[in-house]
């Protein structure tokens, strides 16, 4: 987990144009019915700024067998890969130990994260 953190702030700080982000793109906020999406909902930190934090999906809902697909159609390159990773990492780890004992559907979810990203990162 070190090293992916550290790799994600080694990328030259987000300068890109401002973009509308959800920011908590986990599966407790997107509605699906027959396999399609079809709502997004709890927009409380919903906000202008960087939109890497909304590559979380990547490694929160996606298998790993879609993360290549996913990041070509959106042309991601490799620094915002990494820091949507990072995101995705930073907010995994905060979420664990904080649910841990009030929320285990949302604990056993980081624990996936986690274990998506290590993957990953090999």
């Amino acid at each position: 987990m070190t090293a992916v953190w550290q790799d994600a702030l080694r990328i030259p700080a987000w300068s890109g144009q401002p973009a509308w982000t959800h920011a908590d793109l986990s599966p407790g906020n997107l509605l699906v019915r027959d396999g399609r999406l079809t709502a997004v909902i709890d927009w409380d930190i919903a906000g202008v700024g960087d939109s890497t934090v909304d590559l979380i999906v990547a490694w929160n809902l996606l298998p790993a067998s879609a993360r290549r697909a996913f990041r070509e159609a959106l042309a991601v390159d490799d620094d915002a890969w990494h820091r949507g990773r990072g995101w995705a990492l930073s907010i995994s780890l905060i979420q664990l130990p904080y649910y841990q004992n009030t929320n285990p559907a949302l604990a056993a979810n980081s624990r996936h994260v986690i274990a998506e990203i290590l993957a990953d990162a090999g």
